[in-house]
């Protein structure tokens, strides 16, 4: 039989020393361990833990022990095999095996080793093993984990194993080890859980994701609910933003499935979980505003304006809107100004206030609107000024075209149903919440009834509903606006005694007996009657507070009075009101209180009470103190704001001081910065000084060639090549002249020599030769020239820019008066040369003319030789007189490049003797005289 078997196989394990017997009993003790839980629970526990203690190194039979001890330790069983009897004893089963298995700590430190193993037959077992453990006995296995070294951490790896089924297993195993554990969750979050379960939510698609995303959002919850450590470190680390894809719905938005409807109200409520009202205020703040900022809040907007939403999520996202806007002025701004897209677009909160008080909608969606619109109001004077204004006569639309939410407030107020009773006189209380100058305002509101009546107050015709006995939950929506109303307010309590018909209705419903329902409503008009004597200023005769309060002992009876007060704060759907902002009720009936208005009941119950007992003396008194304490009021009032305005000149003087230190530091830092550059200056000019000294010590008879007035060493070489260059053009020159003076000379003796008109024939052939020839070579001296001339116009910029680079240097070497000297005596050859390289220019052009009319002259020479020869004669006494102009020309080149020497050498370069130059041009000569031989 079964336990029998499980016996015999538990031996095998225990003392089999081959491991594949082992592995065998294992096996078939887990096929065993589902039917026969108990039995090999009890029995074969102690040899399974053994197994994973000793058998390490083989996977395989480590893979069935877990599976064994999952199968005794859960109660994750098939449904098909439980029975409606079973539950409560199979709870016991799982939680008494865990209780063993976890005596011995070391069992689950072992188990966090094991599930460290890459191997899938390892890991995932234990991590459904280790997740059953913490759903049976939480809070102790979480506390082996945490002491254990690197425990929560190593259980981190799972999220980033690449098999799904791990991954999902281990998103599971961390939503048990996180349940209301805050130090576990805190390590969590700063093992980067936030990124990683944000990461796996946008690869399954978001919204549209599977139970994957519903898994991680879950544990992202758990994580953030009611822990302020790990909210604030979800803001800081800037996850808030990636929540906002969360919300994209398209247009159309018909068939959801039943997952992204879940996974979409997990979202909300994640969102909740920031913004709730029961965090920090300052961690609430913080969280609005991020949401504001990344588009949040208007993604939700957008949700709450689509069509097609499911109601349940519809539902939600206001309530999310709620808690995101609420007592956060710029969120609440925001959703004022949002639309509706209607034709003509409506302002959401009109759109939302006809949802509240339309009768067929559902219930659920009917708080939520109405707690919107208590969010949009708290802390919000604006808002609460802007809503009371559309019940204002002045601002009321008279075309009627658009319906206002003032308008909206006041048709629930006075429906037929009391649902919407009680919700408008709520809104329209939390308008007025802690705003006297609209509690003041409102007393101006007139209504108008019916055809031909006069129209009545608004105050009025509540009193007036109130009186016609109307149902408990309007009656009790009505009181509690009046209560606020008129507390701490004054001119109200005045107005509201003025009707003689207030005062009589009141006394008599406080004073009557009636049944546990109308209790409540009894309860509210004593706090009412109690408000209109603690507020009351004595300004009416018959209503003064010492005549209430004598109208209560003789029509009531002060106990009476008290014990009737006291009846509201013993309501059992007061305690549930007070617990949370948010208006929850199970059913409608259950709609009686105000989470606001617990808190004004809480604070006035005690204070009227006494107020009650007080006699006029006392009253008296109170009233010369309460005087007093106003003058002293004042008087600290006037101190503070004699403060305030000094706080605000010294915070300005303060900034002025700021200001000017820091302009001064800029300053002395330029200062600073300007002294170091002239310093800087100072030493290079000093440096400079140095090396001007030493340079007119060593190189005293060349100075003016290494340094004059900025000329350096490799200019002078550059002007020396250039005279060169100048020096060969001009023998060039010379030399060309001599051939044209060959030429011509050849002419005149071939012309004597000719007789007959053959040689005459020949010999104009030869001179049309010549000619041709002498024509060429008078274009290329033509060229030449050019050049020459653009070389001087080159040279003479140069000069203009040393002449300004000495001009730049002499401030800076301007101490010394023999410089100066120097620089003016250099400007003066500088300029002779200028001059004279002009001249030069000048001559040369003059000779291009004549070159020019020579060249004119010699080709009509060439024509007429051949029809004549006394025209060849006369041409030739031309050329005879251009011969002696080029002499002339040739010794005006003479004398300036004998000049140029002088110069070069008064500036001390060395300069080649004439008779060298004679030597040369002798040589150049000879040469040419050869070739003409030869010719």
């Amino acid at each position: 039989s079964g336990p029998f078997q499980i016996q015999k196989l538990c031996d095998r394990v225990a003392s089999s020393t081959l491991l594949d017997d082992r592995r065998d009993a294992v096996r078939a003790l887990k096929s065993l361990s589902k039917k026969y839980r108990l039995e090999v629970g009890i029995q074969a526990m102690e040899h399974l833990i053994h197994v994973l203690q000793t058998d390490r190194s083989d996977s395989e039979i480590i893979g069935y022990a877990l599976d064994t001890l999952y199968n005794v330790i859960s109660n994750d069983l098939e449904e098909e095999e439980q029975e409606e009897n079973l539950p409560k004893q199979v709870d016991d089963l799982g939680s008494q095996f865990t209780e063993i298995f976890i005596k011995q700590h070391e069992n689950v430190t072992l188990l966090l080793t094991l599930v460290e193993e890459f191997d899938f037959h390892v890991r995932w077992p234990g991590v459904k093993l280790l997740t059953s453990l913490l759903k049976q006995q939480g809070p102790q296995v979480q506390q082996i984990i945490l002491v254990s070294p690197m425990g929560v951490s190593r259980l981190m790896d799972l999220l980033a194993d690449s098999r799904e089924v791990i991954r999902n297993d281990g998103v599971l195993l961390l939503q048990q080890l996180t349940k209301s554990n805050a130090a576990i969750q805190k390590i969590v979050a700063f093992e980067n859980a936030f990124e990683r379960l944000l990461d796996i939510i946008t690869e399954e698609g978001n919204s549209d994701g599977g139970i994957v995303v519903e898994d991680c959002l879950l544990l992202l919850q758990n994580l953030l609910k009611n822990n302020n450590s790990n909210q604030n470190f979800f803001k800081e680390g800037s996850y808030i933003q990636r929540m906002k894809p969360w919300f994209e719905v398209g247009d159309d938005n018909c068939g959801w499935s039943a997952q992204k409807v879940t996974n979409l109200h997990l979202m909300l409520q994640l969102v909740r979980v920031l913004v709730s009202p029961t965090n920090p205020p300052g961690a609430t703040s913080s969280c609005q505003k991020a949401m504001f900022h990344c588009g949040l809040l208007q993604q939700l907007c957008t949700i709450l304006m689509a069509t097609g939403v499911p109601a349940d999520i519809l539902t939600e996202t206001i309530n999310t809107v709620s808690e995101v806007i609420r007592g956060c002025q710029m969120n609440q701004d925001y959703f004022a100004s949002v639309n509706a897209p209607s034709n003509p677009p409506r302002p959401a909160i009109v759109v939302l206030l006809m949802s509240m008080v339309n009768e067929r909608q559902p219930f659920v969606l009917r708080c939520a609107v109405l707690y919107c619109f208590q969010c949009f109001l708290y802390k919000n004077q604006k808002g609460q000024g802007e809503i009371v204004s559309t019940l204002l006569p002045s601002t009321i639309d008279a075309t009627g075209n658009s319906v206002s939410a003032g308008q909206l407030l006041c048709g629930g107020l006075f429906s037929t149903d009391s649902l919407s009773n009680w919700c408008a006189a709520v809104a329209l209380a939390h308008a007025l919440q802690e705003n006297a100058t609209l509690k003041e305002q409102l007393l101006r509101v007139q209504l108008a009834t019916s055809i031909g009546n006069p129209p009545v107050s608004l105050l009025q015709q509540c009193t007036n509903i109130l009186s016609q006995g109307s149902k408990v939950q309007t009656r009790v929506g009505l009181l509690m606006l009046l209560c606020t109303w008129l507390s701490n307010c004054s001119i109200a309590v005045t107005h509201f005694l003025h009707n003689p018909a207030n005062v009589p209705f009141l006394t008599g419903q406080i004073a009557e007996n009636l049944g546990e329902e109308e209790q409540l409503v009894q309860g509210l008009c004593a706090l009412l009657l109690g408000i209109s004597i603690y507020y009351n200023d004595n300004s009416l005769e018959n209503y003064r507070k010492e005549k209430l309060k004598q109208l209560i002992e003789k029509r009531i009876g002060r106990e009476n009075f008290v014990e009737k007060l006291g009846f509201i704060s013993k309501h059992e759907l007061y305690s549930r009101a007070a617990q949370k902002p948010q208006p929850s009720f199970s059913s409608p009936d259950h709609m009686m209180f105000d989470h606001e208005f617990t808190k004004l009941v809480k604070e006035l119950e005690g204070v009227i009470s006494k107020a009650i007992y007080k006699s006029s003396e006392e009253d008296k008194k109170e009233e010369e103190v309460k005087k007093t304490l106003e003058q002293h009021d004042n008087i600290v009032t006037h101190y503070k704001k004699v403060i305030r305005e000094q706080d605000q000149e010294l915070e300005e003087l303060k900034q002025r001081i700021n200001t000017l230190t820091s302009q001064n530091e800029q300053l002395q830092a330029t200062v600073t910065q300007q002294v170091s550059q002239i310093q800087q200056h100072k030493d290079q000019y000093n440096l400079l000084k140095v090396q001007l000294g030493k340079d007119a010590q060593h190189h005293n008879s060349h100075g003016d060639t290494l340094q004059m007035n900025g000329i350096q060493m490799e200019d002078m070489s550059r002007l020396k090549e250039e005279l060169e260059e100048w020096k060969n053009k001009h023998e060039l020159l010379q030399g060309q002249l001599r051939e044209k003076d060959s030429l011509i000379e050849k002419l005149k003796s071939s012309q004597s020599e000719t007789g007959t008109t053959e040689q005459t024939l020949q010999s104009s052939k030869s001179g049309g030769l010549e000619h041709n020839e002498l024509q060429k070579e008078l274009e290329t001296l033509r060229s030449q020239i050019q050049l020459q001339s653009a070389e001087i116009s080159k040279l003479q910029m140069e000069n203009q820019q040393l002449q300004l680079m000495s001009t730049a240097a002499d401030p800076a070497l301007g101490d010394s008066g023999a410089t100066a000297a120097h620089n003016s005596g250099l400007e003066g050859r500088l300029e002779q040369e200028i001059r004279e390289l002009k001249s030069e220019v000048k001559a040369l052009s003059e000779e291009k003319e004549s070159l020019k009319q020579h060249l004119d002259s010699s080709s009509s020479t060439v024509a007429i030789l051949q029809d004549e020869k006394s025209k060849l004669q006369r041409e030739v006494a031309e050329s005879k007189k251009e011969q002696d102009d080029l002499l002339v020309l040739l010794a005006d080149q003479d004398q300036k490049l004998s000049a140029l020497k002088i110069t070069l050498k008064d500036l001390g370069v060395p300069v080649e003797d004439e008779d060298d130059i004679e030597s040369g041009d002798q040589g150049d000569e000879d040469e040419d005289g050869d070739e003409e031989e030869q010719d």
